[in-house]
């Protein structure tokens, strides 16, 4: 299964919570994203049904392996746009946010080589 942008951005936020918090549940989503309960739901009943996280019987949200290879890619994209856009000056704030939009449409070979000038730089 293909995930569009948004379902992305949903395992990136299950993952970033699951670091923070003991368990992830819906409203811990809702609350982190602003995102409407009913969308949220929505989005982790399409997620279940795409093997990408497991909701237990008492609603806390786990990643599958498939959701994790997938948040992690994310998240380390999101990262390393980030530094690269503040060590370019961006200010850190709109860095975050203009990180959270080249994520999802950057190819695996330009962040790479990103990733290998931010490595060259240390």
């Amino acid at each position: 299964m293909h995930l569009q942008e948004s379902g992305q951005m949903y395992l990136e936020t299950i993952l970033v919570l699951s670091r923070r918090l003991p368990a992830v549940r819906s409203i811990d989503i809702v609350e982190h994203m602003g995102y409407s309960k009913p969308s949220v739901s929505r989005a982790m009943g399409l997620l279940k049904n795409g093997g990408f996280i497991h909701v237990d019987e008492d609603g806390y949200i786990t990643l599958t392996e498939d959701g994790r290879q997938v948040a992690e890619t994310i998240f380390e994209r999101h990262t390393v746009l980030t530094r690269a856009l503040i060590l370019l000056g961006v200010d850190p704030d709109i860095a975050a946010e203009d990180a959270c939009k080249m994520e999802h449409a950057i190819s695996d070979q330009s962040i790479d080589a990103i990733k290998k000038y931010l490595d060259s730089l240390v």
